[in-house]
């Protein structure tokens, strides 16, 4: 089945190339782009799959030369090369035709609301959105302000981002949830502990035609804007207020304010609404089945403490964590290192696919 599998991906992987070579594809940035990319995706793949066959070829080959006396020595040790290697790359194969989440390339809603903790959680919240603008610095993601609630000494009680660029859902899967601070508040006078809470929500983004939205259900406000921007931002009604169902038990209040543009504004809210929606009836399908089956990495449920950034001891514990994967530096991850952390809990959903693959076949 897998090798079956490899050889429709080759038969791909060499469909691309001619594609990728053609002047009228090659002209045409935003299909070059695409083509590209699935064949970025590839490439890996069909490196270990051509080592294999050549591996493969050589130890049949190999196998041949065993009754010459001339050449046993030799086919012996092609063997034993072949023999330790053939079972590395069946490994490293299957990691790779692991299915993929058809999220992890869209652009992402990511939604910061301080929690239990007042001020420090506020100002916490402020700390974690550095830390996220920084990892996007460092990976090349673009990160743009949506809507945010400043606090009096500088925290968010909530802000709301729009992160975009290569897999960006890829690298924020994993931050949803309630981060947990222990620290000295920059308020507290007498040097004690306390414990804060924010949380986060990562919605990926979803196409118009993906939710159905009846407008018939939306009230679309317009009001002058808050926030920073320039004169033209804080003297229009460039400010945008979506209320989807209001009054009702159901109602989600989105607004957009940061951007000049009164229609800019309308779009990116409509489109933060469209990802709620498609996150709330995601989170119905996952209680449904929570039952049957628990992840280690868990849901990304909003009330699943993940994480816990402690300062006095400079330490950050990740609860999906286990062994020396669970802690790490604190400077370090604040200051937007959290490709450990992340890579740590990709390998736990590698792990936990694999085995679910492992069991469907028994």
């Amino acid at each position: 089945m897998i090798a079956e599998k490899l050889i429709d991906l080759e038969r791909e992987y060499r469909s691309l190339e001619r594609e990728m070579s053609n002047p009228e594809v090659f002209g045409n940035n935003d299909v070059y782009l695409k083509l590209n990319r699935r064949y970025a995706e590839l490439t890996p793949i069909m490196q270990l799959w051509e080592e294999y066959k050549t591996l493969s070829e050589s130890q049949k080959q190999a196998q041949e030369l065993l009754t010459d006396p001339d050449m046993r020595e030799l086919a012996e040790m092609e063997l034993e090369a072949a023999h330790l290697r053939l079972p590395e790359i069946e490994q490293e194969l299957d990691v790779l035709l692991l299915p993929r989440d058809p999220r992890d390339e869209r652009n992402v809603i990511l939604e910061i609301r301080s929690g239990a903790g007042g001020d420090e959680a506020a100002l916490f919240a402020a700390d974690l959105l550095r830390m996220y603008e920084r990892y996007c610095t460092r990976t090349g993601l673009k990160m743009e302000m949506l809507d945010s609630n400043p606090s009096d000494l500088g925290g968010f009680s909530k802000v709301v981002v729009e992160l975009s660029g290569e897999r960006a859902y890829r690298h924020f899967k994993f931050e949803g949830g309630v981060h947990r601070v222990q620290r000295v508040p920059a308020t507290e006078s007498q040097g004690r502990i306390h414990t804060s809470t924010v949380t986060v929500a990562v919605m990926p983004e979803v196409e118009e035609s993906e939710v159905e939205l009846n407008m018939q259900d939306v009230r679309i406000d317009v009001f002058r804007s808050q926030g920073a921007g320039g004169q033209g931002v804080n003297t229009t009604d460039s400010a945008v207020r979506v209320v989807y169902r209001p009054g009702t038990p159901e109602e989600i209040i989105v607004v957009c304010q940061d951007a000049r543009s009164q229609i800019k504004n309308r779009e990116k809210a409509l489109n933060v609404l469209r990802s709620r929606l498609a996150d709330l009836k995601r989170q119905e399908e996952e209680e449904k089945i929570r039952s049957e089956r628990q992840s280690m990495i868990g849901s990304g449920d909003r009330s699943e403490k993940i994480r816990t950034y402690n300062y006095p001891q400079n330490r950050v514990t990740d609860h999906r964590l286990t062994g020396e994967d669970k802690n790490h530096p604190l400077d370090l991850v604040m200051n937007g290192n959290l490709e450990d952390v992340l890579e740590a809990l990709q390998r736990v959903e590698r792990e936990e696919l694999l085995a679910e693959m492992a069991e469907a076949a028994e």
